[in-house]
């Protein structure tokens, strides 16, 4: 039998459904919110109730009819209360006094019993609305508003701060108190004086910019630093925008005033990071105080403080220049008379695509410009990982600056900066160089004047085959005249040299030994044909491969790219098949001395059998596959090479590579094969007697043979030394597993699993093993329990949970059904027992008569609605409590009408149009009726 814990995990996981959660609506300011939690179900006195929010923390504890404050967490402290008794009249709701935004969150109320299990959980979604204030950038002042009607104490503290606790303004004791007050609004605020007497505790925040978009906390304390009122309010400030292309030659910044400035004002324009783009004082710009990324890009108009027009005229921007740009203008005390932002974004072009062939001597990357180039403008291509492909300055190229793996291979023409054609020729592309390149142009003070981009996309050639071929060649033709000396390397993605060929000979000594005496080329030079041929190709040689042709002072001729695809023959088998066989044939002549090794595909490249001299050579073969392989006799006169694997496993998923050698060890053939070993998948309703994992193998296995069927590292069941040993059973398996007589004599090492529930999905492994530990047969069964699902419509006479188990289970035996906490039905010491029932089903539910004699649980459940949709679980415990049987049955009760609006259509009075539709309306209206009521009572 299961153990009595499986109880109590089976109430916990019910627990784990999704509910909707009820949601609450405040304003900031409110004196309190109350998070509602209402139930019906009768709480024990000593049971603990825990609120807690999205975070995790404790917002409230109650436990042994009191409230727990040093479990509280310190940002609620003396700011929740819940109702004396709270357990008797079973209201546990919460109040939390000056509710702000920082409070918006989900509550979740949970109430534990003794042992600290779960008896209920409720959410609750509390939503604080903060009053918005909304006003233009370049605005005077702004007001946020905050009234009371509540009497303050004179010694009151009124604080005002933002939304990361900077303190914007505080007042005590009648007057203000800057020193406490944050930097960044200092001598920026302001309060009326006497504010406590008529309770107006608005701020007014002057020169308001982007960056004081905020919310703000009024928050007043009391003498003892208690609070005694908060309210927020949300400030949004409006930034003018301006857009423009990039490559444009200027985009001008408005700021206008019709304010009268005094002659020694001064104007100052600041990016978002203080940075100072333009500054004006005393009739005459000051380029000595502006930054050096934007002098000489700036200009302001002549008498601007007369005409009132502070507008800033930026010139070449680009991308980088979007930004949030602030004009500032103080008087002779360094005052702030005017303060207003402009937003400029900076459109960027799309990125511009080549694409080319691998193989081709050049391709050009485009950019051009109208925009007038300084005579000193610096021009820099990069990569996109920002490595120097070209630069030009001072009218020539940099190649001291390039990096390395462009040298030698770009161009752009002379004197660029005049037609404005600013263009790089990249020689020799490959697919390496597949990327988006930018060309940036700089003014002498390093400033971006220009920007543009353009993706290069370099095709390569596909060669496609099957393992197994005896060579494939890798096509390169030119119809460039090449001289006797030039040298042509084919090498792989990972620049290992694959084949060498210079002054008519191959370089054999140069190349990879991975390829040594796998490659050919015929006179390449003279014939003008370059492609390789690559011998006993497999899945290894899939790979990208460059031919590149140099001359004798090491200048590329030519390259070009070839993308080889080896395809691997797979073999698809059932895990526990006796045997199945990897195929290997040949058509060509193998010498009788040749020898076959077969290998896996592991890291350890483990030989699996090998063959040789017309034997196999087993003290060769890795202890893993010993006794497993076999290939047929004389195989190299047939030229069937297959090799036969006994008792596969999901172990056994690897790629296979048959070799064969000649006397010398060169490789006269490969071939590879990929295994894939499937598990069998048993599918079975939760709730039947049992279900049978299926084995069948070999007869007259060892007689001192284990077999042992596990999951999860849990043995399910173990026979060892001719018996079963259900003490090293795991308990969860006890008294529920089976197996046949005879086992090792018939082969038949199927188990058969007892009364089944949706958490014995899982993947089952069954092993025997011999006296020594070894492996000898191996099988996976993948085990799927579904679910019992039920669909009903709303308001049908009844529907039954079905439930049918063996007969005769014992008389003391107790057979509950449930949902969630809720107890849907009880048969307890021979009887229904409706007082345990809750509320809601009460003579709503039946089961059979003799349940126990029968083994039918059914429950039937009559006029079924939608708010009966839900998982039930029926459980049948033994007087010790011990877990008997259980089920899950998913009932989905539809719905008659799909909202409100309809089911109020079909209750209007222009159906009454005889008397079978009048009568038809008042039945209508008793059922909505009894609806409503059932609606408030489950609430």
């Amino acid at each position: 039998m299961l153990p009595s814990q499986f109880l109590l995990l089976s109430a916990q996981l019910m627990l784990f459904v999704v509910l909707s959660v009820y949601q609450v609506e405040v304003d900031s300011g409110a004196e309190s919110v109350q998070l509602p939690c209402k139930t019906t179900v009768h709480l024990p006195k000593d049971a603990k109730v825990e609120w807690r929010d999205g975070e995790y923390r404790k917002v409230h504890v109650y436990q042994n009819g009191s409230y727990q404050p040093e479990e509280q967490d310190r940002d609620y402290r003396g700011r929740t209360e819940m109702k004396r008794k709270l357990l008797e009249p079973g209201d546990l709701s919460l109040t939390l006094k000056n509710p702000t935004d920082r409070n918006s969150n989900i509550y979740t109320c949970t109430v534990y019993n003794r042992e600290g299990r779960k008896l209920m959980e409720k959410q609750v979604k509390l939503w604080v609305r903060v009053y918005q204030v909304e006003v233009d950038s370049g605005a005077k002042s702004v007001k946020l508003p905050c009234k009371t009607t509540v009497r303050l104490p004179k010694d009151a503290k009124v604080e005002w701060s933002d939304r990361d606790n900077n303190k914007v303004y505080v007042y005590q004791n009648g007057s203000d108190k800057p020193k406490e007050r944050d930097s960044d609004y200092r001598g920026r605020t302001e309060m009326k004086r006497n504010l406590l007497k008529p309770g107006d505790l608005s701020l007014t925040l002057k020169y308001p910019t982007e960056r004081d978009s905020n919310i703000y906390t009024c928050t007043v304390y009391n003498r003892e630093e208690h609070i005694l009122m908060e309210k927020q309010v949300e400030l949004k400030v409006k930034v003018s925008q301006v857009e423009v292309d990039s490559e444009v030659e200027s985009v001008q910044l408005p700021c206008k005033t019709t304010l009268r400035l005094p002659k020694d004002a001064k104007v100052e324009w600041s990016d978002r990071d203080n940075n100072k783009l333009h500054v004006y004082q005393n009739g005459s710009d000051k380029p000595e105080e502006q930054h050096i990324y934007y002098r000489g890009q700036t200009g302001m108009k002549r008498n601007l403080l007369k005409h009132g027009d502070l507008s800033l005229t930026l010139k070449y921007p680009t991308n980088r220049d979007s930004n949030t740009y602030t004009c500032t203008v103080y008087n002779r005390e360094g005052h702030i008379l005017i303060k207003e932002q402009v937003k400029l974004r900076v459109r960027v072009f799309p990125v511009y695509q080549v694409e080319v062939d691998s193989g081709v001597g050049s391709v050009q990357l485009h950019c051009k410009t109208t925009v007038h180039l300084p005579e000193d403008a610096k021009v820099e291509w990069r990569d996109r990982y920002n490595r120097k492909v070209h630069v030009y300055q001072n009218g020539s190229d940099q190649p001291q600056q390039q990096d390395s793996g462009y040298r030698g291979r770009t161009e752009m023409q002379r004197f660029l900066l005049e037609p404005g054609d600013l263009s790089l020729t990249l020689k020799y592309p490959t697919d390496w160089d597949s990327d988006i390149y930018t060309c940036t142009v700089y003014n002498t003070e390093g400033r971006i004047v220009m920007e543009k981009q353009v993706e290069l996309k370099v095709k390569v050639y596909q060669v496609e085959m099957d393992s197994g071929a005896e060579s494939v060649q890798l096509p390169c033709e030119t119809t460039v005249h090449l001289l006797e000396d030039a040298k042509v390397v084919w090498r792989n993605r990972d620049c290992r040299k694959v084949h060498v060929h210079q002054n008519g000979s191959d370089l054999l000594e140069q190349q990879d030994s991975f390829y040594r005496g796998r490659t050919e080329m015929t006179n390449p030079l003279k014939t003008g044909d370059l492609s390789l041929t690559l011998k006993y190709p497999t899945e290894r040689d899939s790979n990208t491969y460059t031919c590149t042709v140099y001359n004798r002072a090491e200048h590329i001729l030519m390259k070009k790219q070839v993308e080889l695809k080896v395809k691997v023959y797979q073999v698809e088998v059932d895990s526990g098949v006796e045997s199945f066989q990897l195929p290997c044939k040949t058509t060509v002549h193998l010498p009788e001395d040749a020898k076959v090794e077969w290998r896996d595909g592991s890291i350890y490249n483990r030989k699996v059998h090998v063959y040789q001299n017309g034997f196999d050579q087993p003290e060769q073969q890795d202890s893993e596959y010993r006794g497993q392989t076999e290939m047929k006799r004389n195989l190299l006169e047939p030229g069937d090479l297959s090799l036969t694997l006994k008792y596969p496993t999901d172990r056994n998923i690897n790629t296979y590579t048959c070799t064969v050698y000649n006397r010398e060890k060169d490789i006269l053939m490969e071939k590879q094969v990929k295994l894939q070993v499937k598990d069998c998948l048993v599918e079975v309703e939760e709730g039947e007697e049992s279900v049978q994992l299926p084995f069948r193998t070999t007869p007259d296995l060892p007689e001192d043979a284990t077999v042992e069927w596990d999951c999860s590292v849990r043995t399910v069941h173990l026979y060892e030394n001719r018996s079963d040993q259900p003490e090293k059973q795991h308990q969860v398996y006890k008294n529920r597993t089976k197996m046949k007589r005879d086992l090792l004599k018939t082969g038949d090492l199927s188990l058969t699993l007892k009364y089944l529930t949706n958490w014995d999905s899982e993947t089952y492994t069954c092993t025997v093993y011999n006296r020594e530990g070894r492996i000898l047969r191996q099988k996976q069964v993948i085990l799927k329990v579904k679910v019992c699902q039920v669909e009903v419509e709303e308001w049908e006479e009844s529907v039954q949970l079905p439930f049918r188990t063996t007969p005769d289970l014992p008389e003391d035996a107790t057979v509950m059904w449930r949902r969630l906490f809720r107890t849907v039905h009880l048969y307890k010491n021979r009887s229904d027992q409706p007082e345990e029932q809750d509320q809601d089903y009460k003579d709503r539910t039946e089961l059979k008569e003799d349940l126990l004699k029968t083994g039918d649980l059914s429950l039937t459940l009559k006029y079924p609605k939608e708010t009966d949709t839900g998982t039930y679980r029926c459980e049948v415990i033994n007087k010790e409590g011990d877990m008997l049987r259980e089920k899950t049955v998913k009932l989905k009760v539809k719905g008659q009408y799909e909202d409100t609006e309809q089911r109020s259509e079909c209750l209007s009075v222009i159906g009454c149009l005889s008397l079978v539709g009048c009568l038809s309306l008042v039945g209508r209206l008793l059922v909505s009726v009894w609806l409503i009521v059932s609606g408030w009572l489950l609430l």
